[in-house]
């Protein structure tokens, strides 16, 4: 019996942390991007990274994009809004 429970309490516990790793929220309607001004390169070759909306509190939050240096063999793709079936959804930004 208590192994029971212990195996039923473990697969409760794997399927609830992996149904964080989903990272699909869907709203109604996009958020609308902050307006800023995009610095200077701080050295030449530095690649930009494009803002990013994340989930917290309930809702999309923006974080301003930043410049880093480039990967190898490398580019940097830019994250987007998806439009499925329950509304639209952020897909993050990637090295390719």
């Amino acid at each position: 019996m208590k192994t029971t429970s212990k195996l039923i309490l473990g697969l409760a516990l794997a399927g609830s942390m992996l149904a964080g790793c989903a990272g699909s929220y869907y709203v109604a309607e996009q958020p609308v991007e902050p307006v800023y001004t995009r610095p200077v390169a701080p050295y030449e070759g530095a690649v930009w990274v494009s803002g990013e909306w994340s989930w917290r509190g309930g809702r999309y939050v923006y974080t301003n994009g930043y410049w880093t240096r480039p990967r190898n063999n490398r580019v940097w793709v830019s994250g987007s809004w998806e439009r499925g079936g329950n509304g639209y959804y952020w897909r993050r930004g990637h090295w390719r």
